[in-house]
């Protein structure tokens, strides 16, 4: 520690009179971002208020623990700033273990030299498994032939375990190196994810129409015109999902099946899940041009009987004029419906800086899996 911030912890003094554990951090790389505790204790949860740290210096923060906190036996955690992508590394860039405590009591003084930052660096090692299941398969709704990837965690082969799913549009963007206006890297979250022992999950991703990819995209008559997009939704939900269950080890119940996409995508995602409630638990919507339907009708939407629904719901201040005006209407009309009440749950994430493109979905993307499937807390 340098005098500096020597001096700033002497000031605190905490733990000299307080029962609880004090956990007090410096790091040599520090930035505006807070700093939370994540571990065994908050399910491992990436940004938790109840765990995020007060800066009181630069490069120094201070945590202590709720007088009734209820410690574990042995405490695991690590410092992270917002998500997985955003965590405690080395020196070298290497992942770190999980940091380990029994205190009660007293100051526990911990160092962090180094930040993930964009998801980088990570091991080829924990890259899912990428399987293209057909050059062609069949869509008899719209008589048409679509090439589709299913994306298994790394481990697939050598485990037993069952998978929740995923479904995503736009294929051509998420994974693919020579993508025109870049991807997703949804291979190189996953593998980061998969590193910590989260996001185990089944990818499926389903390539856009080319052309027709508006077309096939837009529900309904609209701003658009006509549009193939209930017979889309019918496809995923009646021909693929059933072949997807039947091939892979899944877990087909719906609060383990999620349907997501950006832009035209996204939208196409909230009508899959508006028309079969009973089908997807799980919608991340990016960027979603619900300028094309100025008046979304959720009067006949049945979410009674299913269960929960989750939403991850995203927007970028830099996309358009409307796009913020867009989601946060969205969500208020959502909210307002009686059938919502204690049964759905959105998640707003708004990065005001953030431009209509494949870089900053996939930024989001590894918060809105770990969100949906594997943050158990209530938000």
């Amino acid at each position: 520690m340098n005098s500096k911030n020597d001096n700033n912890i002497a000031g605190v003094n905490p733990g000299l009179e307080e029962p609880q554990l004090n956990i007090l951090l410096t790091t040599d790389e520090d930035d505006h971002r807070p700093v939370y505790l994540s571990g065994n204790f908050n399910q491992w949860h990436t940004q938790d208020k109840s765990f995020e740290m007060e800066k009181i210096g630069n490069g120094l923060y201070h945590f202590k623990f709720a007088e009734d906190f209820i410690y574990p036996e042995e405490m695991l955690y690590k410092f992270t700033k917002g998500d997985w992508s955003e965590v405690e590394i080395d020196k070298y860039g290497n992942r770190t273990e999980n940091r380990s405590c029994r205190q009660t009591k007293g100051v526990r003084r911990e160092h962090v030299d180094k930040w993930r930052k964009n998801w980088l660096p990570f091991k080829p090692s924990f890259l899912p498994q990428i399987q293209l299941i057909s050059e062609g398969f069949e869509m008899p709704q719209l008589k048409k032939h679509r090439r589709i990837w299913a994306l298994l965690p790394h481990d697939y082969d050598t485990s037993s375990e069952s998978y929740p799913v995923m479904y995503l549009q736009d294929a051509q963007n998420l994974f693919n190196e020579n993508a025109k206006y870049g991807n997703w890297e949804i291979d190189k979250k996953l593998a980061v994810m998969s590193e910590y022992k989260i996001g185990k999950i089944i990818i499926i991703a389903i390539e856009h129409a080319e052309q027709d990819r508006i077309k096939e995209y837009n529900v309904g008559r609209t701003v658009l015109g006509a549009g193939e997009g209930k017979k889309y939704i019918r496809f995923v939900t009646d021909t693929l999902k059933p072949y997807v269950d039947s091939k892979f080890r899944t877990k087909p119940d719906r609060e383990f099946t999620g349907i997501g996409g950006s832009s035209m995508g996204g939208l196409v995602s909230i009508f899959s899940g508006l028309m079969y409630p009973e089908v997807y638990g799980k919608l991340m919507i990016f960027s979603p041009s619900l300028w094309v339907v100025p008046k979304m009708d959720f009067s006949n939407v049945d979410f009674e009987e299913p269960g929960d629904t989750k939403i991850y719901l995203y927007a970028g201040g830099d996309e358009s004029k409307t796009m913020i005006q867009h989601v946060k209407k969205f969500k208020k009309e959502m909210i307002l419906k009686e059938f919502v009440a204690d049964k759905m749950k959105i998640q707003l994430s708004i990065n005001m800086e953030g431009k209509h493109n494949e870089t900053y979905w996939s930024d989001e993307f590894p918060k809105a899996i770990e969100w949906l499937f594997f943050n158990t807390k209530d938000n």
